[in-house]
């Protein structure tokens, strides 16, 4: 006898990429370089101080952990305009039980970050895929023209955009906030490795009381294993989360250790400028071979392989190299790690950009039927 799960999450896979066992891991986008000692010591300190009051629920509202967060983003901001979860995953699941659910739609355009469509299934929301150009571009036109024809009751808009990792023209945003009847959610996971001048949408937010920025600690501050996302909005949308979050959401430990490493955050940015050194040297080199890459704001690169991806996947993979395999016919994303990641991936790319082993064919052939 099946169990009475919910017709619309039957066949469904549950999101992940593969965690292997291989010498280069460049599939997560994660930060590859490790916390600092001294932070390392600071965390390990800020837990300390919390574990003999274990006995004790954590700060449910999470408070000086949002205070730090307005320090850190600036433009004015303030605790109120804060707001704090596991993951900006968890952020974005609160804003669609708040704002979405049943009888309500989400529009996104694809290719994009892939959790979207599933927090919005998660929520019984609706999702409406209003996808990009050929190019992955996504002009105002068409941005507003979806908007118009679905009345959405969130707008979800990544900048920079997961897996492409270009950053949205500001004037899309502007666009949309200005046809979407409900609220704009504009997913800034990468914002800290955007290329110079490019604007974040946290300008705008003041007086846009449906605008939401949601931003993590997971990437620039290679914080992922602590697991902190945040958004930025009016006082008001703050209000409305808190009805929808989990009691106590945030443990103590959570929150300690995220302060410590804001307060630590010179250290932990400083990897920032080297990261975006190697994935612009990724970009430079794949297109000095002759293959199309997509503009990077980003700490990844998605680039055409020339052929069959799960192909070129394997190849890699066969060579010691773990990439991420998005989905999208002929292409695969990469992230930036350390020069010697680097070293390691342009060297795998070019051994295996002839005929890949045929090992490799022969088992994503088998994979794929």
């Amino acid at each position: 006898m099946s169990l009475p799960l919910r017709a619309d999450l039957r066949g469904l896979k549950p999101y992940g990429a593969p965690q292997l066992d291989v010498p280069v891991r460049l599939n997560t986008n994660e930060n590859s370089y490790p916390v600092p000692e001294p932070v390392v010591e600071a965390i390990g300190k800020a837990l300390q101080a919390e574990l003999r009051d274990l006995n004790r629920y954590p700060d449910r509202d999470a408070v000086a952990l949002r205070a730090d967060l307005a320090d850190y983003l600036g433009h004015g901001l303030k605790t109120e305009n804060l707001w704090a979860a596991n993951g900006s995953n968890e952020v974005q699941q609160q804003l669609l039980q708040a704002f979405g659910g049943p009888g309500r739609t989400a529009l996104g355009f694809t290719p994009a970050y892939s959790m979207h469509p599933l927090l919005a299934t998660g929520t019984g929301t609706r999702w409406v895929d209003g996808y990009r150009a050929e190019d992955f571009g996504l002009s105002v036109e068409h941005a507003v023209a979806q908007v118009e024809q679905h009345r959405p009751d969130i707008v979800f808009l990544c900048s920079p955009n997961n897996p492409t990792g270009t950053a949205l023209d500001p004037a899309v945003v502007a666009a949309v906030l200005d046809a979407a009847p409900g609220m704009v959610v504009v997913d800034e996971a990468y914002a800290e490795f955007a290329r110079p001048g490019t604007p974040s949408a946290l300008t705008v937010l003041p007086g846009h009381q449906r605008l939401v920025v949601t931003r993590t600690m997971s990437k620039a501050f290679g914080f992922a294993g602590g697991r902190l996302g945040y958004l930025a909005a009016d006082p008001a949308v703050i209000d409305a989360v808190q009805l929808v979050r989990l009691p106590y959401h945030l443990s103590a430990l959570t929150q300690a250790a995220a302060r410590a490493a804001l307060a630590h955050r010179g250290a932990l940015l400083a990897t920032v400028e080297a990261i975006k050194e190697q994935r612009d040297r990724i970009v430079e080199v794949l297109r000095s071979r002759g293959l199309r890459v997509a503009d990077s704001d980003a700490n990844f690169v998605l680039y055409e392989v020339g052929g069959d991806q799960k192909i070129a996947w394997r190849a890699l993979l066969d060579r010691g190299v773990l990439v991420r395999d998005v989905g999208l016919a002929g292409w695969l994303r990469v992230t930036a790690g350390t020069p010697d990641e680097t070293d390691a991936f342009l060297e795998a790319q070019e051994r295996a950009s002839g005929a890949p082993p045929r090992a490799a064919a022969q088992r994503a052939n088998q994979e794929e039927s």
